[in-house]
């Protein structure tokens, strides 16, 4: 899929801290309908999200309590579930993806997801236990890339940038495993699941990480040996957010959610904490990320035939 020009204001944050997929918010209690301001301060507002441990939500819950907004925060062992239990109605709100995978799971699913806020963008790494370096890893050895679409596209184009594969037509954010040019690339590439490319290190060259997981394979986001670069102003498909149902992407609360999230000076200072460093606070109007969206989920469709 084609990526779009970022037309956001981008911060770097505090420290070097290299922040994970963004989490979700469920709902226990009902929400406003569609086109509603809804003040739903009385209201548990659920939020679903991947790796409930980082910093940023115990002071994300604080901050929010002391607006009057009770918060729950709804902790996910992998991406797959936050958006089903969404659409489903079991959360308000999710923080946990980037615009490709929301594309990619409306398209697939049929239903309409929107985002209603920017958070971060992270940048995806190369790790491994063997090597100090790319240029330390022998010809023929193996790479791991998670097996879901969208960031085994992402991861691929890292591996191309770091010169050990090569992409027929250079690459997109659609590319997958048959598009690797063998004859031409250095390595062997295999998919799988994200939550097992860490433990799967040992028997591996390297593997692209996501963040969530880096600390499983007992590394630090410092410990990467090659990643991309998340100032690219064509990174905005890889723009962190939070999302809703579209009927609720109007919700003067989770509208407030999301500003205490991108404002609140100890939120902020957890999400370095938990990013190790290599986060990039963003805060991208919302038209430009449903505008982004439109394209992706375009593009997709197209994909996908």
């Amino acid at each position: 899929m084609s990526r779009q020009h970022q037309s956001s204001r981008q911060t770097k944050l505090i420290a070097a801290l290299a922040t994970v997929p963004l989490v979700f918010g469920l709902a226990a209690c009902a929400t406003p309908a569609a086109g509603e301001s809804g003040d739903t301060a009385n209201d548990v507002i659920k939020i679903g999200v991947v790796g409930k441990a980082d910093p940023q939500w115990p002071a994300f819950e604080e901050a929010a309590a002391d607006e009057g907004i009770e918060i729950e925060i709804v902790d996910f062992a992998d991406y797959a579930q936050p958006n089903p239990a969404t659409t489903e109605g079991e959360l308000d709100l999710n923080q946990f993806q980037h615009i490709v995978y929301l594309a990619d799971y409306n398209v697939s699913s049929g239903e309409d997801l929107a985002p209603i806020g920017s958070t971060a963008i992270y940048p995806l790494g190369l790790y491994s236990t063997k090597y100090d370096s790319v240029k330390d890893i022998p010809a023929g050895e193996t790479v791991a890339v998670p097996n879901d679409a969208s960031n085994q596209a992402r991861s691929l184009l890292v591996l191309q940038s770091a010169g050990l594969i090569e992409l027929k037509s250079g690459g997109s954010i659609f590319s997958d495993l048959a598009d690797i040019d063998e004859s031409a690339s250095k390595v062997e590439v295999t998919a799988l699941e994200a939550s097992l490319t860490p433990t799967s290190l040992p028997d591996l060259a390297a593997a692209v990480i996501n963040n969530d997981f880096v600390a499983d394979a007992g590394l630090t986001f410092d410990d990467a040996i090659a990643q991309d670069d998340p100032s690219d102003p064509n990174a905005l498909p890889y723009v962190n957010i939070f999302a809703t149902r579209a009927d609720d992407k109007d919700n003067a609360t989770y509208q407030k959610l999301v500003e205490i999230f991108q404002t609140d000076a100890e939120v902020q200072a957890g999400l370095l904490e938990a990013s190790g460093g290599t986060g990039v606070s963003v805060e991208t109007p919302v038209a430009d990320l449903e505008e982004s969206l439109a394209k992706v989920e375009a593009d997709t469709k197209a994909a996908k035939g």
